[in-house]
Parts: C-alpha cells; sequence; structure tokens
C-alpha cells in the first residue's frame, strides 16, 4: 500500500484473537526496526520479543492492568541502551537521543505490523522497574515501549487528526 494510506490505517488495536504469528513475521516487523533513523547510526536499542503466555501477563500486569497485552500472542519490548548514545553525545545522547531512536524503532514496528495486515498497540503507561524485572533485562537497558502484535479482532475505527492549520507554525 502507499505511504499515506499505511499512516492513516495504523490504529491501536486493543483486540486480538488467537491465532499464533510465525516467527519469520516477527522477524520482517523487527527487521523493519532494524533500519530506523538514529543518532550516529549508533542503533542503541534491544527488542524482546515475548511469546510466553505468563510474562506477557506479567508485563500487562506492570503496565496498570492493560489486559490486552496479555491477549495479544506476541508482545514486543523495545528498550533504549542509553550508555551506547552517551559514548557519542554525552548526556544528550543518555537522556534525549536515545528515547528519540528507539520511538522511530517503534514506529517502524508499528508500520510494518499494518502493511503485514497485523494489530498493533505502542503501550508507554507502565512501570519501567517492574518491566525490566519481568524481562530480567541488564542494569543498563531501558524499557521505553511496549508493543502488543498480532492478528485483530477489531476493525478500524473511524478516527480524526486536527487539520494542519491548527497544529502548524510557518516562518516564511
Amino acid at each position: 500500500m502507499n505511504a499515506r494510506t499505511l499512516f492513516e490505517r495504523r490504529f491501536s488495536c486493543r483486540s486480538f484473537d488467537t491465532t499464533l504469528l510465525d516467527r519469520e513475521t516477527v522477524e520482517a516487523v523487527l527487521e523493519a526496526a532494524r533500519w530506523a533513523p538514529n543518532g550516529g547510526n549508533l542503533q542503541p536499542w534491544r527488542f524482546v520479543v515475548v511469546l510466553d503466555s505468563i510474562r506477557r501477563r506479567a508485563l500487562a500486569g506492570a503496565a496498570y492492568g492493560q489486559g490486552f497485552l496479555a491477549q495479544a500472542p506476541v508482545v514486543i519490548t523495545v528498550c533504549a541502551v542509553p550508555d551506547e548514545s552517551a559514548t557519542k553525545y554525552g548526556p544528550r545522547g543518555r537522556e534525549l537521543y536515545c528515547l528519540q531512536d528507539t520511538a522511530a524503532a517503534a514506529q517502524n514496528i508499528l508500520l510494518a505490523a499494518t502493511n503485514r495486515g497485523l494489530g498493533s498497540c505502542w503501550v508507554g503507561a507502565f512501570d519501567e522497574a517492574a518491566v525490566a524485572r519481568v524481562l530480567e533485562s541488564p542494569r543498563n537497558w531501558r524499557p521505553v515501549a511496549l508493543i502488543a502484535l498480532g492478528q485483530p479482532a477489531e476493525t478500524e475505527p473511524q478516527r480524526t487528526r486536527r487539520p494542519l492549520s491548527e497544529i502548524t507554525q510557518w516562518f516564511e
């Protein structure tokens, strides 16, 4: 599909059917994340793929009870590695660039999922320390986004966006 259609069709899916995703499909979505723009080509991200239902339930709990995370057959946690950005960019890399980089990777995951007819939802509301414990991740990894992924069990809702004139400022 063309880019505009892809952008408009992406939505936050919070209902998934029980169809499992094959590894090839998940890897194709992750491949899109790998090609996200990032400061200095440092790629300060790690992707933790959770298929295990017990861990998905634990992630839903860490995300303040967002149960659809447990329902989705796959949850991808996008983690930043701030120290990797700091090697080249110091405190700004540690505090900002690594977060921008992982946000770009997360967006690529969402768009790649939509392009494959999958549902996805970016979750940012969670207890970072609890997610890190569930994932048993290294101390230097910072969970930035949880992404539920699977076959949607809901249809794309009608949505609107504010007009460009309300959100854009021009200096000519």
